[in-house]
């Protein structure tokens, strides 16, 4: 069983890919090579591999790397399941997590939502989204000094306000104000709530 995250950057028209691109492929590479693990393509647009268990992770971590961008977003949709044949890259590979990504990603822009999952569970499918979707009602609203605290905490759980302090060169009540403001608390229950889910996946 895998999990393919198909993605794409909001508003990438409106900045150059150097804002952006490398600290994705940088990001990317913690998973795996490209093509057969990851690829960025038409642009804007990507396609990773991971296993399931940090599907859900891997794309808050994308989201708030992305976000750490003023005024970018991202869109994604993961999808869990077989890979039935596999290419010379993952855009070429196949299976039921392939499809299933393929098939939420084209519903998404149209339900106006910037993730959602697909595991073959219709019911695990119904509460994991609507977690998402409630979720989403902050992760949307981030701003790009919130994504970064964000993305550094979620990269390293056990690090400490001071530490990230240190590492952004601010105050660590600074530090505790943002990840306030970016709900971090809610975001952890979140993720680890969803391993639990994984368990009853089928492929």
């Amino acid at each position: 069983m895998i999990a393919i995250i198909t993605g794409d950057i909001i508003n990438s028209e409106e900045h150059k890919a150097s804002e952006w691109i490398n600290v994705l492929k940088k990001q990317f590479l913690k998973y795996g090579k490209a093509p057969t693990e990851w690829e960025i393509y038409r642009g804007d647009e990507f396609q990773l591999k991971v296993a399931p268990k940090e599907a859900l992770l891997v794309a808050l971590q994308i989201k708030a790397l992305i976000k750490s961008v003023k005024n970018l977003d991202v869109r994604m949709s993961i999808g869990v399941g077989s890979e039935d044949f596999k290419g010379a890259s993952v855009s070429e590979s196949n299976g039921t997590a392939y499809k299933r990504s393929g098939r939420i990603f084209e519903t998404l822009r149209e339900e106006k939502l910037n993730l959602a999952i697909a595991t073959g569970n219709e019911k695990e499918d119904q509460s994991l989204n609507l977690m998402i979707k409630l979720a989403l009602n902050f992760m949307d609203e981030w701003t790009s000094v919130s994504a970064e605290i964000i993305a550094i905490a979620l990269a390293n759980t056990k690090i400490s306000q001071q530490d990230i302090a240190e590492q952004l060169n601010i105050k660590q009540s600074a530090v505790s104000q943002r990840q306030k403001r970016a709900r971090l608390d809610l975001v952890q229950e979140l993720l680890s709530y969803y391993p639990q889910t994984v368990k009853r996946m089928k492929s």
